[in-house]
């Protein structure tokens, strides 16, 4: 779990498996927090999740629960702040642009500079939050108001319903978390923000719709596979932290599952939001 990125960081959960095509699983019986079959060396997190068991800091299922509650939190909190503060009227728009594009910037750094850290920072990750929400309060109030009314709730019902539909199907092992699906997942990724950023070059040097990704059915494509990648992403996170809580990893990896959950669960808002506003303005 030391690499919680969704695009930069995912080859390091490939990396944590070894050379074998599927994680070690805890066997029957062996309680929560003890080492699978004895085998150190299959530990990702030794030798401090030896430390963090004997001084009794190993982390715990609420542990990642309290933190991922106070990171979307954070989220939820500035996105409705900055809904109600920063007006998207024809008199403010251009301000509340430029203070939800800042805020983008800032957020995207500071999850850049958290990815590369060999440790977590409880303020670089709720700082990464606040500035996340920012950006996701005018975004959302303005697609509300000028493009979907109303789309907004629905998206955050079906990032609800994502979500809750990758946890079952994780639970109930039919989605597998192996070394091949997290190498595929990762170089679908890249693939992926790489055709944004060329649609993105395209736009802005006048190619007007750049390569077609912003509305029909192209665009409606386009989202859907956006919204299977960040369930993809979601079900190495559950993987993680259900590693994390295995082999007893210091507390503090509690903080960089959250980190995760929370850039994952973005992802698919922001997926979610792109494929019922086409759907919606085509309409």
């Amino acid at each position: 779990m030391r690499s919680s990125n969704p695009i930069f960081s995912r080859w390091g959960a490939a990396r944590d498996a070894g050379s074998t095509d599927a994680y070690t699983q805890r066997p029957v019986g062996a309680p929560i927090g003890g080492r699978p079959a004895d085998d150190y060396a299959a530990n990702p997190y030794a030798p401090s999740a030896d430390i963090a068991r004997t001084a009794g800091t190993a982390v715990t299922m609420d542990d990642v629960i309290v933190r991922t509650g106070t990171t979307l939190g954070t989220v939820a909190l500035t996105a409705v702040l900055s809904w109600l503060l920063l007006p998207v009227d024809e008199a403010n728009l251009g301000r509340s642009y430029g203070i939800a594009v800042g805020a983008a910037l800032v957020a995207f750094v500071l999850s850049l500079v958290q990815s590369f850290k060999r440790t977590p920072s409880p303020a670089l990750i709720l700082g990464y939050a606040a500035f996340e929400g920012v950006f996701l309060g005018v975004l959302s109030s303005t697609v509300s108001a000028y493009v979907a009314p109303g789309v907004v709730v629905q998206a955050v019902l079906g990032t609800f319903a994502v979500s809750a539909g990758v946890l079952v199907a994780y639970r109930m092992h039919w989605i597998r978390v192996t070394r091949r699906f997290t190498g595929f997942v990762a170089a679908a990724a890249t693939g992926f923000v790489l055709l944004l950023v060329a649609d993105l070059l395209f736009s802005a040097f006048g190619a007007g719709n750049g390569l077609g990704f912003h509305s029909g059915g192209l665009g409606i494509l386009f989202g859907i596979i956006g919204v299977l990648l960040g369930a993809a992403f979601l079900a190495m996170d559950f993987k993680q932290v259900e590693d994390a809580v295995t082999y007893g990893a210091p507390r503090e990896e509690a903080w960089l599952a959250a980190f995760g959950l929370t850039l994952t669960l973005v992802w698919i808002y922001l997926e979610v939001l792109r494929v019922l506003t086409i759907f919606n303005s085509d309409n």
